[in-house]
């Protein structure tokens, strides 16, 4: 990976903002990251063979089984924003990929959604039983902050801060278990537009923002465009779960890699429960708009960013 964005620089003669229109750049950027970030992951993650190797294989076997690495990809293209080095970047691009999976695991665990597809192939516990897919989570929590500690810029209180920010946004106050205790607290009720939005901005938006956040940090952004990139990210974040809610109702399992139907048959509280599918798409589309306002206000290259919004609400998996 090099630390220069495909797009061509800025010539002040157009929307700093308007992507490029057939959607080949962004997609010629996420498969060269995304490669680059399972380069990076096969390193940063104990060899398959490693005793107990039954645990490094469970691992493993989520962690490479697909998916679009978008909390990678926003650390990334928000870091190289500010020109910041593949080398501090990757380890915390690759600590949030761990979180995530190791998220993805233990909801799909039969005491939480009790899902046996994931990512196209039987979920961990499917494949390795509960007990240890239970621990395959809990260890690729840990090797994520063993990573973010071994790893990364040398200055300690930006590697300090990148720590916090990822520990906070993994916790249990508006981040990602809270939300997720939420989500179980309000299943078979009855939620109003407040609540629904406070249960994700924390089981999904949390993460999403602090991928946002920590490439920031790592690019030693000012505190005016930290404040604009949260902004960003905390809007991407929840038209990443609108989104989400959407594909449950429209798409299938075989598009999905997941089981499609299962938020509604488990009378989960989502956005097209609450708004209709047509009032989720508008719902979506003005927090897209909203996230590339943001970004408007960030005097950088930003394209890559906007383009990533975009690609939120349009994609089809």
């Amino acid at each position: 990976m090099t630390s220069q964005s495909p797009f061509k620089a800025h010539s002040g003669s157009e929307p700093r903002n308007r992507p490029d229109a057939s959607g080949t750049v962004i997609q010629e950027y996420f498969r060269e990251r995304v490669a680059a970030v399972d380069s990076w992951l096969d390193t940063l993650l104990p060899a398959a063979d490693a005793p107990p190797a039954v645990i490094h294989e469970a691992m493993r076997y989520s962690v490479f089984a697909g998916g679009k690495r978008l909390r990678p990809m926003l650390l990334i293209a928000t870091g190289e924003i500010f020109g910041a080095a593949e080398s501090e970047l990757m380890p915390a691009a690759c600590a949030l990929e761990m979180i995530h999976t190791y998220s993805l695991i233990h909801d799909d665990l039969p005491a939480m959604d009790d899902d046996v597809l994931r990512r196209g192939r039987p979920t961990c516990h499917v494949a390795y039983g509960e007990a240890m897919a239970i621990l395959a989570g809990d260890a690729l929590l840990t090797q994520a902050f063993r990573t973010l500690a071994a790893h990364g810029p040398e200055d300690a209180a930006i590697r300090l801060r990148v720590m916090s920010e990822v520990a906070e946004a993994a916790g249990t106050v508006g981040a990602l278990i809270g939300g997720q205790v939420l989500d179980l607290q309000h299943e078979n009720l009855a939620v109003n537009a407040e609540v629904l939005e406070s249960i994700h901005r924390a089981k999904t938006g949390a993460l999403i923002r602090c991928a946002v956040r920590a490439g920031a940090i790592l690019g030693r952004a000012s505190e005016s465009e930290l404040e604009n990139l949260t902004e960003y990210g905390e809007k991407s974040g929840l038209a990443f779960q609108i989104a989400d809610d959407l594909l449950d109702e429209t798409g299938s399992s075989a598009e999905l890699g997941k089981t499609a139907g299962k938020d509604a048959a488990a009378h989960k509280a989502t956005y097209t429960a609450l708004f209709g599918i047509g009032g989720a798409r508008a719902r979506a589309g003005t927090l897209c708009r909203e996230a590339i306002a943001a970004l408007d206000r960030i005097p950088r290259e930003t394209r890559i960013l906007a383009a990533i919004s975009r690609f939120i609400i349009e994609r089809k998996s």
